[in-house]
């Protein structure tokens, strides 16, 4: 079996990357499996959609896994990714791509935060 240069190094990252770069991954994990969820809702390939949606609803209930809830704003995190649980439910159950659109909105602007807190601590 052939070695993927690409994969060796992908899989090197993620063994050696912070905390905090682990999560922006997991962020951008979700984002790209919603975007292969919508590519196979467009080609009505419904199982492909089902598999992607899945893997994006595992990677949010890993993101609420890791909350640490020694700081109230952990509830607020807590609330909006079960929303984007709920909208990928939805997506999977309506095969609706404006569910993963909506999802992917919420799971940006929680990166966008995420990366803003990290630029803060780190110029502390």
């Amino acid at each position: 079996m052939a070695v993927n240069a690409a994969d060796v190094y992908k899989r090197g990252q993620q063994q050696t990357a912070s905390k905090e770069n682990i999560i922006t991954m997991l962020y951008d994990g979700a984002i790209k499996f919603c975007n292969l969820a919508q590519a196979a809702i467009d080609a009505k390939n419904y199982e492909e959609a089902n598999i992607n949606i899945q893997k994006a609803k595992r990677i949010i209930g890993e993101l609420i896994a890791t909350l640490d809830r020694r700081y109230p704003v952990a509830e607020d995190f807590e609330r909006v990714y079960n929303y984007i649980q709920d909208l990928l439910t939805m997506a999977n159950v309506k095969k609706e791509k404006e569910y993963l659109e909506r999802a992917k909105e919420e799971i940006r602007g929680m990166r966008e935060t995420w990366v803003e807190v990290i630029k803060q601590a780190k110029g502390k």
